[in-house]
């Protein structure tokens, strides 16, 4: 067997991202339970695989069909991968300030848009192995959170602006996506 054929053997699969206003994405997903870890465990490889072909930064169950309370995200910090796997994260501390910055998303190609949110968030989350954990983040990473979090929740990032921005970019979507 040659190397490139056994390199390409230990990728996953890439998954379909869903494309707003697919209804999976406005379903609340269900926490990830123990009975799910097989599920989960072939799941997040090809999630990861997916979303670093994207390219994005971060990628929820919903957005490739699967209704489960889990995330990845990997900022990619000084070029190297450090993906960060959340299983039923939930956001347990926010600051009060806030700051806007220009969002997109993988399930809304070429949309974006300056999204108000907190600086700053705790979320307590599982790792893979089941330990609750907790991450304290601030800029990019706690904007990355809150946003795969707001997925897990039936919520697109489209949903913080105002009615007319929002028609504005789902019609918008909507042309492109019909090829015009």
């Amino acid at each position: 067997m040659s190397e490139d054929a056994v390199s390409t053997a230990a990728q996953p699969a890439l998954l379909p991202i869903l494309i707003a206003p697919h209804p999976a994405l406005r379903t609340k997903a269900r926490p990830v339970m123990p009975t799910d870890a097989a599920r989960v465990a072939e799941l997040v490889p090809a999630m990861l695989a997916t979303m670093y072909a994207a390219p994005g930064i971060g990628l929820a169950a919903p957005q490739v069909g699967v209704g489960l309370r889990l995330a990845v995200l990997d900022l990619q910090a000084d070029g190297a991968r450090q993906p960060l796997v959340l299983l039923n994260p939930e956001v347990i501390r926010a600051s009060t300030e806030t700051e806007p910055r220009e969002e997109g998303c993988l399930s809304l190609p070429n949309q974006y848009a300056e999204v108000v949110r907190p600086v700053a968030v705790t979320v307590r989350y599982q790792d893979q192995a089941g330990t609750r954990r907790e991450i304290a983040a601030d800029g990019l990473l706690a904007r990355c959170l809150q946003h795969e979090i707001d997925h897990l929740d039936g919520v697109l990032f489209v949903d913080h602006l105002s009615v007319l921005r929002r028609n504005m970019i789902m019609r918008k979507l909507a042309k492109e996506q019909r090829g015009g």
